[in-house]
């Protein structure tokens, strides 16, 4: 990330986001600690990167084999129309399947990447025949199962 010429965006800054982004639970005061200022300076540092959208969230990482979801499916989407209101409809349908967990418009061979978690090849057959070919404007899928992951949800390199 190049700093930011931005005087309210300053390395102090930096040093909460790459901080967070790899412990999101630290307290308020341990997170101080780590980046040299006081808790008041980090508390309101930490508010305004919030409120100015930097921050966009904090959540826990689930392991996704505990609450067996061990199955990553990646669906490349190709629509029988490239309008802006068939990429509308398929969005907004999209947005409404707890499965898909990223989705993404792309250039190249498909219209939309799907990231997918389901319990197994079954479960992910099922959600394909009723949910996944019936998503408006749909033309053709591309299945791709994951047979390992080797790097997931990674930290942004700043």
């Amino acid at each position: 990330m190049e700093e930011s010429s931005d005087p309210a965006f300053d390395r102090t800054d930096i040093k909460i986001l790459r901080t967070l982004q790899s412990e999101g639970r630290l307290t308020n005061a341990e997170l101080a600690a780590r980046v040299n200022v006081s808790a008041a300076t980090c508390h309101r540092r930490t508010q305004r990167l919030f409120e100015e959208g930097y921050i966009t969230g904090v959540r826990a990482e689930i392991a996704p084999a505990a609450v067996a979801l061990g199955a990553l499916v990646m669906v490349g989407v190709v629509l029988d129309r490239s309008t802006p209101e068939s990429f509308a409809a398929f969005e907004e349908a999209v947005l409404k399947l707890k499965e898909v967990l990223d989705c993404n418009l792309v250039a190249g061979d498909f219209d939309y990447l799907l990231k997918i978690r389901v319990r197994d090849m079954a479960d992910f057959n099922k959600l394909h025949g009723q949910k996944l070919i019936a998503l408006p404007g749909v033309r053709q899928t591309r299945t791709f199962f994951v047979m390992k992951e080797v790097k997931e949800n990674a930290r942004l390199p700043f």
